[in-house]
């Protein structure tokens, strides 16, 4: 099992751009497909994107597709979220997360997640 702390979230205006960053501990980050999900207050947890473990599939949320990159460092045990383009809407707190590599027709399948984050707050001002 992976343990994850994410980091890099803040204020931003509204066009601007943030990366977040989730660290991941343990020795079997590289098994792990990761995901990154987001929740903004009074609404639920929402998928935003995912990599499998070689970073070869890649999958965006519709909302976030074309402003939001997914990228991983098996070597560091990292796994990034580059936010360009940032909407009000896209204000939430923002949580990685480590799970099977579990596939299907390009699509990630849902799975029991193995570990999450604890979160990071990002705030995107208007």
């Amino acid at each position: 099992q992976v343990q994850l702390v994410e980091s890099g979230g803040g204020l931003v205006q509204a066009g601007g751009s943030l990366t977040l960053s989730c660290a991941a501990s343990g020795r079997t980050f590289s098994n792990y497909r990761m995901d990154w999900f987001r929740q903004a207050p009074g609404k639920e947890r929402e998928f935003v994107a995912a990599i499998s473990r070689s970073a070869g599939r890649i999958y965006y949320a519709d909302s976030v597709k074309g402003r939001f990159t997914i990228s991983r460092d098996n070597a560091k045990n990292m796994v990034y979220l580059q936010m360009n383009s940032l909407k009000p809407e896209d204000t939430a707190v923002y949580y990685c997360a480590a799970g099977p590599d579990l596939w299907r027709l390009g699509l990630p399948t849902k799975v029991d997640y193995n570990s999450w984050g604890q979160g990071t707050q990002v705030t995107v001002s208007s």
